[in-house]
């Protein structure tokens, strides 16, 4: 190949043999043969390994003077990312909340197929989007006015909907919230480790951050009206466990959490737990585990975000290729805590 691809060719030809949705949109599969280009899942028989070029995009292959399979249509993906950027856009603006019917219909899909596709694209559907919207949007509010405005501005039809999973996705009640965690206790405290030094703290539910070189501070900044405590017995025992658990990873699968997230980072974060110890998953087959094969970026954020790795061991993901990829606190303390498990 004389053109570059960002791609490793031996991943590139994995995700093709493999018919890996997760790279449809990201990957195009050119035949020189028949000078046809296709999509990776294609259901076409699988030509030579020799008679295969492989592309970022359609637009490089027809330069390169391919044409558009007529079977699997690559050229359509592209009109789907459109669509769904559009339907995000819709969401976003819409003042009251919008049906699946009126989205649908809004970016040119029969309803069924647009749920499906916007999952497979966000990790999420069109109506868990909206709802993480609107929460996000009350969280935002309620540090500025009244719980009933905030509600209302949020776009909800009632105060009840929102109460009804308020303690889900907040992880205590909107007017704590909005006095910046009044009423809620974090205790926390710094643990040596062979690591280095690590931020453990926690409620009375359980362990809400777990991090290396960090301190109290962002704790502090978070909720700013919460109780902050140094120490305690409790967290003590729960600590030695957390400590336990970075120098033996994956002994203790009973550590109490108190973390939310969205929908779909939630999803990754059981689908990371799930991984067993000394095993890794590719975030492609991360996001396949979350419900949403097409979602390999946001399962790759959703690593990110989580709030207490090890314990939930996101350092188990690694990218399609086999490399390492990224980890917010080094690299070399990702393959540390793999060796420590055994991870070939």
């Amino acid at each position: 190949m004389t053109h570059e691809l960002s791609l490793p060719e031996d991943a590139a030809w994995a995700a093709f043999e493999a018919r890996d949705r997760a790279f449809d949109g990201r990957l195009i599969v050119a035949v020189t043969t028949t000078r046809i280009y296709c999509k990776p899942t294609c259901p076409a028989r699988r030509p030579k390994r020799e008679h295969v070029e492989f592309y970022d995009d359609a637009e490089a292959a027809r330069a390169a003077g391919y044409r558009a399979c007529l079977r699997c249509k690559p050229d359509e993906v592209g009109r789907d990312r459109i669509a769904v950027a559009k339907a995000v856009a819709l969401i976003e603006a819409a003042e009251e909340s919008v049906s699946l019917d009126e989205v649908a219909a809004a970016v040119g899909y029969a309803p069924h197929h647009f749920h499906r596709l916007f999952k497979r694209a966000t990790g999420v559907t069109p109506a868990a989007y909206a709802r993480s919207l609107k929460a996000k949007r009350a969280a935002e509010a309620l540090g500025e006015g009244s719980v009933t405005e905030a509600i209302y501005e949020a776009g909800y039809s009632a105060p009840s909907r929102f109460y009804e999973t308020a303690n889900a996705r907040l992880g205590m009640s909107p007017s704590v919230w909005k006095r910046g965690g009044a009423g809620v206790t974090i205790r926390w405290t710094i643990a040596e480790t062979s690591l280095g030094p690590l931020l453990i703290a926690a409620t009375d539910k359980g362990l809400c951050r777990v991090a290396f070189d960090e301190n109290a501070l962002g704790l502090a900044t978070r909720f700013p009206a919460a109780e902050i405590v140094q120490g305690g017995a409790a967290l003590s025992a729960l600590a030695a466990r957390v400590v336990a658990e970075v120098e033996s990873p994956g002994r203790d699968t009973d550590l109490p959490l108190d973390v939310q997230g969205t929908a779909f980072q939630e999803a990754v974060w059981q689908a990371l737990r799930a991984i067993p110890p000394g095993e890794t998953r590719s975030y492609a087959q991360i996001a396949t585990a979350a419900g949403s094969p097409g979602a390999v970026r946001a399962a790759g954020t959703a690593c990110g975000a989580n709030h207490v790795p090890v314990i939930i061991p996101c350092h188990r993901a690694l990218r399609s290729d086999g490399s390492m990829g990224g980890y917010a606190y080094g690299v070399d303390r990702k393959q540390a805590l793999l060796k420590r498990e055994g991870a070939e």
